[in-house]
């Protein structure tokens, strides 16, 4: 999901939530600069211990490295929803996603009505989600996963944000969900709808393997449906769910438009 809505999500993966959080607030020191990380992943190992994270996991922090470009994309995250919502979808290839996903919608019809039956949620605004974040799937991201976490867990701008999704990595690292050498988007962001790795434990389905495309839809409408998506109402009335999924305007707005467009074909 596009960054700069992150910040308010739910984050914390059912009932290890209360865990997640209080790990949050007990995290190693913060730091503004690759000087202090390695010193820092030492003492964070501790935190993620106390979170349950086990051998593979922690030992995919100890081979973590600081990640210059998440710093530097973190930077200029909100630049990228300046402006009207139509600048934001010529920005953002709004056309060409109705397009395609009105395309994708036809060849995957059956994955799409098995979602929305089981999950009440249309294949419109999946496309617009999928077409928005990724491409669909054609730009999932080579940022190494576990470095970005742990940078951001580690940079003083936003800790206790992302010190529980840090853990959330590591733990999906032990399960085998993820790998110490898998990769995504700048800011940690996993598979075809990118999910922040707290989110991947909460919300994704089966084996949480966001990078192969049914698991990430099915988990995506998940995610809706949770956050509170109406089945058989309008866009306008599910305002309040794709605002779950990102907290911009423009973001929200565009994809109610997308998703309205690729659903009324």
């Amino acid at each position: 999901m596009a960054f700069l809505g992150k910040i308010k999500l739910i984050v914390a993966a059912g009932a290890a939530a209360s865990g997640l959080l209080t790990c949050a607030a007990q995290a190693a020191s913060c730091g503004n600069s690759a000087a202090g990380f390695e010193q820092w992943k030492v003492e964070f190992a501790g935190t993620a211990r106390s979170a349950g994270v086990q051998q593979q996991g922690l030992a995919a922090l100890a081979g973590a490295r600081y990640a210059t470009g998440t710093i530097r994309a973190d930077r200029a995250a909100k630049q990228a929803f300046s402006g009207s919502v139509d600048s934001f979808m010529r920005r953002r290839g709004g056309s060409a996603i109705i397009s395609k996903g009105r395309s994708l919608k036809k060849t995957n019809a059956a994955l799409f009505d098995n979602i929305e039956r089981n999950y009440g949620v249309p294949a419109g605004v999946l496309l617009a989600i999928w077409g928005m974040e990724t491409g669909f799937g054609a730009s999932m991201g080579n940022q190494n996963t576990v470095s970005a976490i742990l940078t951001l867990a580690y940079d003083c701008r936003r800790p206790q944000f992302f010190t529980p999704h840090a853990i959330a990595a590591l733990k999906l690292v032990d399960s085998g969900a993820l790998s110490a050498g898998s990769v995504g988007a700048m800011h940690g962001e996993i598979g075809h709808t990118q999910f922040l790795p707290g989110n991947v434990l909460k919300y994704g389905v089966g084996n949480r393997n966001l990078r192969d495309k049914s698991t990430a839809l099915m988990s995506t409408a998940n995610f809706l449906r949770a956050h509170g998506w109406r089945a058989g109402q309008g866009y306008q009335d599910n305002m309040g769910a794709i605002a779950g999924w990102n907290s911009a305007s423009v973001y929200q707005q565009a994809i109610a438009r997308i998703g309205a467009a690729i659903d009324g074909n």
